[in-house]
């Protein structure tokens, strides 16, 4: 009897040690159509949208799918309400027609709506102004047709916003308007994209840094890459190689000339999360600061508070967030709130880079959010620019220009590929009560679990079945269980206890412990399933803890050079185990 499709895509999807081992075995001897290095948003998009049209593709990353920017993002798919007063129209419209199809058929286990409040404070300019770009922005969801799935807008009176948002000063408030944003778990995407890559074949390599370029004359024809868990060097040809690495576009540029293919600035982002209790309201709220733009978002049991925008030229691999950005953020938000947030209200905190194309604006929030494709060497590829919920079109963007070298390629899919877990997700959903059942756990956990996994939640209560040790909740962390800790390591690529704390989940800045109180948990079930000896496993801890503490050093330091000088303090977890 034939196999079910859709399990065997499931299973092609799986990223675990074996298809690692696999990967890396294949590409060193086969050449592929396309190699793509950058394991973010981006990157991943374009393994995808590069495998589905039928091309062998290779992913790198030097260290852990969605790393960088793409893990400490505000968490929002969202068309950029701001961008209309830029008169950015076509950009504020592609961006609502992803949107559209997130929510709707790409992912929607990982999208879901989010309503946020415009709180007004002049009577009758700002309600004209403010509600005529918001329907300008409903308008532009709508049309095309792709399916906008997100509640129009709606005026509220004063009154209406108290009873919606209590903890919102009422003092100079006229009411407020409400419009609807979509939600994602930005790490959780990127890696669910890189698995329904995996499942058209594409191979996946995590912490595999890119350390040279290979060239034939004036042509590009591979990379050199370093397995950083092994230490060992190899080349990956490559028809095409395509560069999706944000901030670092221009150290691959600089493997070749001393001229940069992409002019690419970084802009420093902070966000604090507090929890849900600190806050009283059942919406977000978006307000305007001199800066920057203010987000209080609704994070399930927490407040995602952001952001700074503000150049930054230290190291890009781990953004420290200072006092100063922490203070910048307390002191705005609490402008607004009846019950000021103090610093022992903070739960976690994080910090990003975006990266924008260089303009002759000196402010980072003036910067077009447009993307760019250019190819400075026969062969290469260099995409940059754009934001997150843009990704696909990135992506087949710069595939598109690959296609033209490689001959006789099909158009992109993407617009018509579900990622893993979304289909049966909306079934699964409907059924949760007796999934619930037959599993023997309460309705609250297969809620979580099948708006973190889709379908693929089954995966996770499966290996509960098998071990109902994995069934436990995390020390600390009690909305996770154990079996996503396994799953992460067997199915999700995980590598190391800061994969799946930052990333898998987000344990990292979820809780005020940021994951001390269950490190050593996670690290006795990644050792495991990754084979770990007991002086791995150690190290691992030893890693994260000292992680946790240069983090929380930096946040303590006045400014960006002493914040950046503390976070340097702890080395990276990407070493080869002994």
């Amino acid at each position: 009897m034939p196999r079910d499709p859709k399990t065997t895509r499931n299973e092609a999807a799986r990223l675990g040690p074996r298809r690692r081992a696999a990967d890396s075995a294949a590409v060193r001897t086969r050449k592929v159509d396309v190699c793509v290095i950058g394991g973010g948003v981006t990157g991943a998009g374009a393994a995808l949208d590069a495998a589905s049209r039928g091309l062998s593709v290779a992913l790198v990353e030097a260290r852990d799918l969605a790393a960088g920017t793409s893990s400490r993002s505000s968490k929002l798919i969202h068309g950029g309400l701001r961008y209309l007063e830029q008169f950015e129209f076509g950009l504020v419209h592609e961006a609502l027609t992803e949107r559209g199809l997130l929510y709707t058929r790409l992912a929607p286990h990982l999208v879901r709506p989010v309503p946020f409040l415009v709180p007004l404070e002049a009577p009758v300019w700002q309600r004209a102004y403010y509600g005529a770009g918001v329907a300008i922005y409903d308008t532009l969801a709508t049309a095309l047709g792709h399916g906008r799935g997100m509640p129009w807008h709606r005026h509220l009176s004063k009154r209406a916003v108290r009873r919606l948002f209590p903890s919102l000063r009422t003092e100079g408030l006229h009411g407020a308007i409400r419009y609807y944003d979509g939600q994602v778990d930005d790490a959780r995407f990127v890696m669910s994209l890189a698995r329904t890559a995996a499942s058209y074949g594409a191979h996946v390599l995590t912490s595999t840094r890119v350390v040279d370029l290979l060239r034939d004359a004036r042509e590009v024809v591979g990379v050199r890459v370093k397995d950083m868990e092994s230490g060992e060097e190899y080349e990956i040809h490559a028809r095409t190689v395509i560069a999706a690495t944000g901030v670092w576009s221009d150290d691959v540029s600089q493997m070749f000339t001393d001229r940069p293919g992409l002019r690419v600035r970084a802009s420093k982002g902070i966000h604090l999360l507090v929890p849900r209790s600190a806050i009283n309201g059942d919406a977000g709220l978006i307000l305007r600061t001199e800066k920057s733009v203010l987000f209080v978002i609704p994070w399930g049991g927490h407040w995602i508070i952001g952001t700074t925008d503000t150049d930054w030229t230290l190291d890009r691999a781990h953004p420290a967030a200072s006092a100063a950005d922490i203070e910048y953020l307390l002191d705005h938000v609490n402008t607004i709130l009846d019950r000021p947030l103090k610093t022992s209200d903070i739960e976690g905190v994080y910090a990003g880079l975006r990266p924008l194309l260089s303009g002759e604006s000196d402010q980072t929030s003036k910067l077009s959010r447009e993307h760019a494709v250019v190819e400075p060497m026969l062969g290469l590829m260099l995409v940059a620019g754009g934001k997150f919920t843009t990704y696909r079109v990135m992506a087949s963007d710069v595939v598109d220009h690959a296609a033209r070298r490689l001959g006789n390629v099909r158009p992109s899919r993407t617009a018509d590929i579900p990622l893993v877990g979304a289909d049966g997700f909306h079934n699964a959903w409907a059924d949760r009560s007796g999934i619930a059942r037959r599993h023997g756990t309460t309705v609250g956990v297969v809620e979580h679990l099948l708006e973190r996994y889709g379908a693929l939640a089954l995966e996770v209560l499966k290996l509960v079945e098998e071990d109902p040790a994995l069934g436990v909740s995390l020390t600390g962390a009690p909305e996770y269980l154990a079996a996503e800790v396994a799953y992460a390591a067997r199915a999700e690529g995980a590598l190391h206890v800061d994969d799946v704390m930052a990333r898998r989940t987000r344990i990292s800045i979820e809780t005020p412990h940021r994951g001390t109180e269950c490190v050593e948990q996670v690290a006795d079930v990644m050792a495991a399933e990754l084979g770990w000896d007991a002086a791995a496993r150690d190290l691992e801890v030893r890693h994260y803890l000292a992680r946790v503490d240069a983090e929380r050093d930096s946040q303590r330091q006045p400014d960006d050079t002493t914040a950046d000088a503390a976070r340097l303090g702890a080395a990276d977890v990407r070493i080869p185990h002994p």
